[in-house]
């Protein structure tokens, strides 16, 4: 397999990829060449991009055999075997970590042009290069970034030495290679135009990554009035909003829950901001007769629309089990009803709303897995009594949490495209 550039490997690259897409991932290119390869993957995955700076540590007297490495944040690894067989002792790892990190600093301070470091702390990492040869770089940037917290690793090239392949699979939670040739001698080999990536051309491409990312705040919201409650919120809002989608969870959920920022990362894709945030205080969330409260749920997300008024966009509910019954609830109360554009429920207890529900004007997305039969039936019942328009899909196979695979993909389109298809015209793009 050949690449016509750099580009061309990260675009087919990505297309291995994809279903990677709603693990939350960031994606880190190493310089140079390897940013512009990490830049297609990162554009085609909606993830946000950067760099992965590391530098190693080579034995004094051969600096290519390396002993360790170190990267951002303090982190470093080391070889004790090599140190011992290398007589490398306490001063000479000072004198080389002080000289490559000082090059450390200049470098990410180069390629970024002041912006903040993307910690890979808890979240799935995709570290990206043009091509392995050896593989030494590529293994150090595996270990630092496991050094600094990713949760899983997964390392993504257009192709490598079949060699290299086995030390990186032990270092990486999953490698992803397009091509091993077994007739390999270098990397540019493999490419039409392998020329030199300069430093401007990696920090223009994080800049232009950089522009796209949603901006994300923690807001603290109040509801209830005078003696009410203060509830926590995150907000993100992509470049040129279309519209604010105000997300009610499900019993036992937070504003943390994992199948919900899913789906919130894909509407950011469309343009569409959210707002994810906790419909009770932990003291609350005790009570377990609270999580069943519709009316008060969905109180709290009237409240908190009449907030969210202020970005000056078009409104709309996402809801999950229980939080799908208090935004049908919500979606008909005077305050929100004329705001709210429409609605989606995934997995939802519409029946719990059912006071309610023949005062609900905005069109309402019900979305069911097949395999959840008693929740089925129970949607069934409600849209019939919804006075809205309505449609009820059924996830082929999917249980209640659509944790199969492909499941919340489906969950995640489905919503993405009935709420930006029902927005105020001129919302549009």
């Amino acid at each position: 397999m050949h690449f016509t550039d750099r580009a061309d490997a990260g675009r087919q690259l990505a297309e291995r990829l994809r279903h990677l897409e709603f693990d939350n991932p960031i994606v880190l290119g190493l310089p140079r060449g390897g940013v512009v390869v990490a830049y297609e993957v990162a554009q085609a995955l909606h993830a946000p991009l950067d760099v992965i700076v590391v530098r190693k540590l080579g034995v004094p007297y051969h600096r290519e055999l390396g002993f360790g490495a170190i990267g951002e944040g303090g982190a470093k690894v080391l070889s004790d075997d090599i140190v011992r067989m290398g007589h490398v002792s306490r001063a000479d790892i000072d004198t080389v970590e002080h000289r490559e990190e000082a090059e450390l600093v200049r470098q990410a301070h180069r390629f970024r042009e002041g912006r903040p470091r993307t910690s890979p702390a808890g979240r799935t990492v995709l570290i990206v290069d043009d091509g392995v040869a050896t593989g030494a770089t590529a293994l150090a940037a595996c270990e630092v970034a496991r050094a600094q917290g990713a949760a899983r690793i997964v390392l993504a090239v257009p192709v490598a030495s079949p060699q290299s392949l086995p030390a990186l699979r032990h270092a990486a939670d999953d490698v992803v290679c397009l091509s091993a040739p077994t007739a390999f001698f270098a990397v540019g080999e493999w490419y039409h135009d392998f020329s030199q990536t300069a430093d401007d051309e990696v920090s223009g491409l994080l800049k232009q990554a950089a522009a796209r990312e949603p901006r994300t705040t923690e807001v603290d919201l109040a509801v209830g009035g005078g003696a009410g409650a203060r509830l926590a919120g995150t907000l993100t809002m992509p470049a040129d909003a279309r519209a604010l989608v105000l997300f009610a969870h499900g019993t036992g959920s937070s504003r943390h829950s994992p199948r919900n920022r899913a789906v919130a990362a894909a509407l950011h894709q469309a343009g569409l901001g959210t707002l994810l945030f906790d419909l009770l205080t932990s003291a609350e969330a005790a009570d377990r007769a609270n999580v069943f409260d519709i009316e008060l749920l969905a109180g709290r997300l009237a409240d908190v629309t009449e907030w969210a008024r202020g970005e000056n966009l078009p409104l709309a509910y996402f809801g999950a089990s229980t939080g799908a019954a208090a935004a049908l609830w919500a979606a008909a109360d005077p305050r929100a009803a004329p705001y709210v554009s429409s609605v989606v429920s995934r997995g939802g207890r519409p029946d719990l709303a059912a006071p309610r529900l023949g005062e609900v004007r905005a069109p309402t997305l019900l979305i069911v897995g097949g395999r959840d039969t008693t929740v089925l039936e129970l949607n069934r019942r409600a849209q019939e009594a919804l006075g809205c328009p309505s449609l009820l899909h059924v996830v082929p196979g999917a249980t209640h949490l659509f944790e199969e695979p492909g499941a919340l993909d489906e969950v995640a389109h489905l919503a993405r495209d009935w709420l930006a298809g029902h927005l105020p015209a001129t919302a549009g793009p």
